[in-house]
């Protein structure tokens, strides 16, 4: 394992067997997606919460029981060891059932993700009430009941009104592994509560300087730092410091001496020298990702990034290589980015690599799994055309519509670009575009592009295909006509453009505004600093298929 950072795409269990070595992560975070009761765990829901079709097809069979399943049931149970009896139990409690399909999916990746650990390396797993149980003795079947560490309780949310007849879920678990006892901990701490510092560090001195005093008597007797100083007795357990250190203080200026010669000497504890209260296994502090904050994606599973630092600042050091084998939109990558860790990120939606790489825009990574040829996007298209749809949208910086995916809404859109070209930058532009992965394109979906453009009062629309365009298509986008931008040197920029996807990986991009006015298509986290990212592709053939997560 080599210096650079990683991005993946495709079935993380493939990945981790096919690239990833022994012992080389020093830190593994994981959110795997789980069907609960509530809501699916999906980077793209529509305004009614119903999860995108695409996402869907990603994660659906996967955590349901079918024939890929019984056979993964099968070859994780016919393996032996504890692993084998866990999954055994809870067939027996779960018979076929979605959990169970869940428990079965998860069980070798779990097994891998031991495999790729460091000796001193630790595993979080991220997952809800519905499934923490299981997941927990799961876990100690892997990695051992002796390497448990915490049951870490996050409030992910305020409370909030329940229509069930029970009390309100505002927390998510985090399950804390180690491989070994001698694993790498930071100890972490958190900023006291005003009503702590008003109790405790009721004192100012001179400066403003808040502290509190605490008696130097020794809690035992140590009958060696028993002495006189400066006229004052000793408790009979002795002083708490020794004679060398008390003249320190004293010059020091921390000493707060009594009146009387029978009273105690104190330390002064100053506040802002105090590294906070030790952070438990409780976490409130941390609050979820507001409506306002810079970090927000817009996805509705998106973590903060403080939750990320805390982790990774508690279970690693800098340099270490951190994994997040469902990496989503890219939290845990980030936030090891800014934090000087090296990274590997595993997803198996292009919807997830499109948005990391909007995200991590000047970091030093390497794409691996992507298409870099026409050879390689037609397998994909061929293979997994909600997948091609992603990929072809993310080569121009688009952002897929998500919430016209759904049966029937999709209304001629796959994509949508937002940009401002107005002096004042108040006007909201749109780019509207349509994906074709198959070979029947003709004349007609060029023509139904302009009528989305014409009814979505769009800047420009954009078909994007596999197959060079037919003389009768480019005629019926030349007779599109134009868009006006007022700013730049009254340019028109033509309003039915057609892609090919040889033309995009050859570097072609769409006919529009100087891609610097383009601010509004990705709600915009900080970016990671760094070199460009390089793409490289998987062996041909590589598909979905072969991972269980796809169709």
């Amino acid at each position: 394992m080599d210096t650079q950072n990683f991005l993946y795409y495709g079935d993380n269990l493939d990945v981790l067997r096919r690239y990833i070595k022994d012992e080389a992560i020093d830190l593994i975070y994981l959110d795997p997606p789980f069907n609960s009761n509530q809501a699916y765990n999906v980077l793209f829901t529509d305004e009614n919460k119903q999860a995108a079709a695409s996402q869907l097809q990603a994660f659906g069979d996967t955590w349901k029981w079918n024939p890929v399943v019984a056979r993964a049931f099968k070859e994780v149970t016919e393996a032996g060891g504890n692993v084998s009896i866990a999954l055994q139990a809870f067939a027996q409690l779960l018979p076929q059932s979605n959990m169970l399909a869940y428990l079965t999916m998860m069980a070798p990746r779990l097994v891998e993700l031991r495999r790729v650990l460091k000796a001193t390396g630790s595993i979080y797993l991220h997952c809800d009430p519905t499934a923490s149980h299981y997941l927990k003795i799961l876990l100690d079947s892997v990695f051992g009941a002796e390497n448990f560490r915490n049951e870490i309780t996050w409030k992910r949310t305020h409370s909030h009104g329940d229509s069930r007849r029970r009390f309100a879920d505002i927390s998510d678990t985090i399950l804390f592994y180690s491989k070994t006892g001698e694993h790498v901990f930071n100890r972490r701490h958190i900023p006291y509560s005003q009503d702590y510092i008003d109790r405790y560090y009721k004192h100012v001195d001179e400066n403003g300087r808040r502290f509190q005093l605490v008696s130097l008597r020794s809690p035992h007797p140590r009958p060696n730092l028993t002495y006189d100083y400066k006229g004052y007795k000793p408790h009979p357990n002795g002083w708490a410091v020794s004679h060398e250190k008390m003249e320190q203080l004293d010059r020091e200026g921390r000493l707060q001496f009594p009146s009387s010669m029978q009273g105690a000497i104190r330390e002064k504890y100053y506040l802002d020298e105090m590294p906070g209260v030790v952070a438990g296994n409780i976490w409130t502090d941390i609050s979820p990702i507001s409506a306002q904050a810079k970090e927000r994606l817009g996805y509705p599973t998106q973590k903060p990034e403080a939750l990320l630092e805390r982790i990774i600042r508690a279970s690693s050091n800098k340099g270490d290589l951190i994994l997040d084998p469902f990496c989503g939109c890219g939290t845990t990558i980030a936030a090891a980015q800014r934090l000087e860790r090296r990274w590997i990120g595993i997803d198996v939606t292009q919807a997830a690599i499109v948005v990391i790489k909007e995200r991590l825009k000047n970091a030093n990574y390497k794409v691996v799994g992507e298409p870099v040829s026409v050879p390689d996007a037609e397998v994909l298209a061929r293979d997994a055309p909600y997948q091609f749809q992603w990929w072809a949208l993310g080569l121009v910086g688009a952002r897929p519509a998500e919430s016209e995916q759904k049966k029937g809404a999709d209304r001629g859109i796959d994509g949508r670009l937002f940009f401002h070209d107005e002096p004042l930058g108040t006007a909201t532009k749109q780019i509207v575009f349509s994906v074709k992965a198959g070979r029947n394109v003709d004349v007609s979906m060029v023509r139904d592009l302009g009528h989305v453009v014409a009814r979505e009062k769009a800047a420009i629309g954009v078909l994007l295909t596999m197959t060079e365009p037919t003389q009768p298509m480019q005629k019926e986008a030349a007779s599109g006509g134009f868009y006006h931008s007022p700013v730049w040197d009254d340019k028109d920029y033509p309003r039915l453009q057609i892609l090919t996807i040889a033309e995009l990986l050859a570097g072609k991009r769409i006919d529009m505004p100087p891609p610097s006015q383009v601010n509004a298509t990705f709600k915009k986290a900080p970016k990671a600093k760094g070199e460009q990212a390089e793409t490289l592709a998987l062996p041909l053939g590589q598909t979905e298929d072969e991972s269980g997560q796809g169709d």
